[in-house]
């Protein structure tokens, strides 16, 4: 009878064990990395941090490995954790195949949780600056840890819900040049309660979002060795790294697809000639033969199998604002019909100035047979027009070539804000791009898209912007363009890209935005907004040049051309917003962009080929990739005479 007793006791004791031994190995699935290397200035309370987060473990259920190396990020190790926690990291800490790992894991579904200085690592690494949602900008000095105040505004999320609405607390206060637009605000610093803070009233301090198919948080707070004691912040991060694990399922690495960015060391550059007047555009022939222009009128050739550069032919031309030898392409049966069409100048008296499209036949010994001459079409452009003529020339997939035309007009009287003149006079004609951009009558401002036929003529595609009428172009496929410097055409779907170089206000005011530059693409016809419209289809003011006084700002879905100059139609269609758009400082949207380049191009389309035996082919990763670029002017100068001397030139 005892023994039964006791038997049976021991059986409920060993069953219980087993439960409760089986529902913490359940309850441990969770696992976290605390990542907590440093490439710049290291955090006295690191120690401390791992120490708070390997206790927040213990006591809710989940397991905490700690590392300094970067050499975890790998997919095997990284799909251990249900978070990883970058701990006061600073500086560039992962290489790009570690990245590239660490961006999978996060698309596996994977959690982020970033600690303080989490926001001053990997300032060149653009997704991750999206992923931790902010870069740190700067904090106040002597002293940098001062008491302040946290306007807590969600009292939902589970890491603030416990949270006073003002939380008082002494910390490390970070003030950050770039927030990413997709981040969720959990609380606010109010700047009022300390010194030195930059971002005015709008400063989070805390916040979360879903990010390319993971969960990230960020919390500025933790800078201080007495953080990883107090207990209100020590619920703060528990709530985040919870949130950041999420439901603990497995991860999904099907859902990844980063692959690892090439190594910056692979690549050389390599000068094929120098000392160039002005280069324009190039063109690449199957057989290694680079034809390139330059805008004093040297059409020119370098052979990549000899390494040999020729001047093919000078063309005479119109030198006046800016205009001259622009656009170059070769047909697409170049092999065949040796077909290269240029965009130039030709000599002409007075007023208008008429740019050429024009074809011609160039031998393979590169002899340009000047009889051969086809003119396709002509834009006329105004003497006084700030150099704003485009001109780059590409064809798409099914024969059809494109042209970017500038609105040829003068930007400087509008102090580097819309051109909108309407004054009556006729030295003001030029000043206003509604004449040109903006107008659906006139070939300025737009991409063009025509089809050359043999004979040197040319039909219209099927989907341009207008059919043919009285007051309007059917050769426009895109209107609303500034100056559309240099295009590009995806050789898969005709999709057109191209830079548009922006104007130069470098300020917000009433009479509209700042400049900016843009990246755009037109995947149908389209107005993509200029002169109404800038950066991100950002408005001006109609501009009443004789009181320079500000009226309505334009409608992006309801533009109006009621200029007296336009001859075209009066209502345009809803403005197109550009896919990139950036100032001269540094953008909130594309940090990566930097900061002072203003000059955007759209370069080439790369199409990478397996079968290549060529020992320069750039790598697989960028197949399919628009390589785009900004042209940059380099003067030796020798004397002071000979920099005024250039100065003269540049500003006639």
């Amino acid at each position: 009878m005892n023994f039964a007793f006791f038997s049976t006791r021991r059986t409920f004791l060993v069953i219980c064990l087993f439960l409760f031994t089986k529902s913490l190995i359940f309850a441990q699935t969770s696992r976290v990395l605390v990542f907590s290397k440093t490439k710049g200035w290291k955090h006295s309370c690191i120690p401390f941090s791992i120490k708070a987060i390997q206790k927040l473990g213990q006591e809710n259920s989940f397991m905490v490995d700690t590392t300094t190396n970067s050499a975890l990020f790998s997919d095997q190790n990284l799909q251990k954790y249900q978070a990883v926690i970058f701990n006061n990291t600073t500086g560039d800490v992962l290489n790009n195949e570690q990245q590239a790992a660490f961006e999978r894991y996060i698309q596996a579904s994977g959690g982020f949780v970033g600690i303080h200085s989490a926001t001053d690592t990997e300032y060149a690494w653009p997704w991750y600056g999206e992923l931790v949602g902010a870069y740190f900008g700067s904090h106040p000095n002597n002293s940098n840890i001062r008491k302040a105040s946290i306007d807590v505004t969600d009292n939902q999320h589970i890491s603030t819900a416990h949270l006073p609405a003002r939380w008082e607390r002494t910390d490390e206060w970070y003030s950050f040049k770039y927030f990413y637009h997709g981040i969720k605000p959990l609380a606010f610093l109010d700047e009022n309660t300390y010194e030195g803070g930059t971002n005015g009233g709008n400063h989070p301090i805390a916040w979360f979002h879903e990010y390319d198919g993971g969960r990230a948080f960020y919390t500025a707070n933790g800078h201080t060795d007495e953080s990883y004691s107090e207990p209100l912040y020590l619920q703060h991060l528990l709530g985040g790294i919870k949130y950041a694990i999420g439901n603990a399922n497995a991860l999904d690495y099907s859902k990844s697809y980063s692959k690892a960015v090439p190594e910056e060391n692979r690549f050389e550059k390599t000068v094929l000639v120098n000392d160039l007047n002005n280069p324009m555009e190039l063109a690449i022939a199957k057989d290694g033969r680079i034809f390139f222009t330059e805008l004093a009128g040297n059409l020119s050739v370098f052979n990549t199998k000899t390494n040999e550069h020729k001047l093919i032919h000078r063309f005479p031309l119109v030198m006046k604002g800016g205009t001259g030898l622009i656009g170059i392409t070769l047909d697409p049966n170049f092999e065949q019909n040796q077909w290269v069409y240029l965009y130039y100048s030709p000599p002409i008296e007075g007023e208008p100035i008429l740019f050429n499209l024009s074809r011609f036949t160039i031998s393979k010994n590169n002899v340009l047979d000047l009889s051969s001459e086809k003119v396709l079409l002509q834009v006329p452009v105004q003497i006084n027009s700030g150099s704003h003529h485009g001109g780059s020339l590409a064809f798409d997939k099914n024969g059809n070539l494109f042209l970017s035309t500038g609105d040829g007009t003068t930007p400087f009287p509008s102090d580097g804000y819309a051109p909108l003149d309407e004054r009556k006079d006729e030295k003001y004609y030029s000043m206003d791009a509604q004449r040109s951009a903006a107008n659906t009558n006139d070939l300025k401002g737009k991409i063009l898209r025509i089809h050359p036929e043999k004979d040197g003529t040319y039909t219209i595609p099927q989907g341009n912007m207008f059919p043919k009428g009285n007051q309007t172009k059917p050769e426009i496929f895109a209107m609303g363009c500034r100056n559309p410097y240099r295009i590009a055409i995806n050789p898969e779907t005709s999709t057109v890209y191209w830079g548009e170089i922006g104007p130069d206000a470098g300020e917000d005011k009433i009479r509209g935005p700042r400049g900016y530059d843009e990246f755009n693409q037109a995947k149908k016809p389209g107005f993509y907004g200029w002169p109404y419209f800038v950066g991100n289809n950002f408005p001006y003011s109609e501009w009443d040049f004789e009181t320079a006084t500000a009226g309505p700002k334009y409608d992006v879905e309801k533009p109006t051309n009621n200029s007296p100059n336009n001859t075209g139609l009066t209502k345009l269609p809803p403005a197109v917003a550009p896919i990139i758009w950036y100032p001269y400082s540094l953008s909130p949207d594309f940090p990566e962009l930097g900061l002072g380049g203003r000059s955007a191009m759209a370069g080439e389309f790369y199409t990478y080929d397996k079968n290549s035996t060529s020992k320069t082919k750039i790598p697989e990763y960028y197949n399919g990739a628009l390589f785009v670029f900004e042209m940059k002017i380099t003067l030796e100068v020798k004397s002071l005479c000979q920099l005024m001397e250039i100065l003269e030139d540049l500003l006639t």
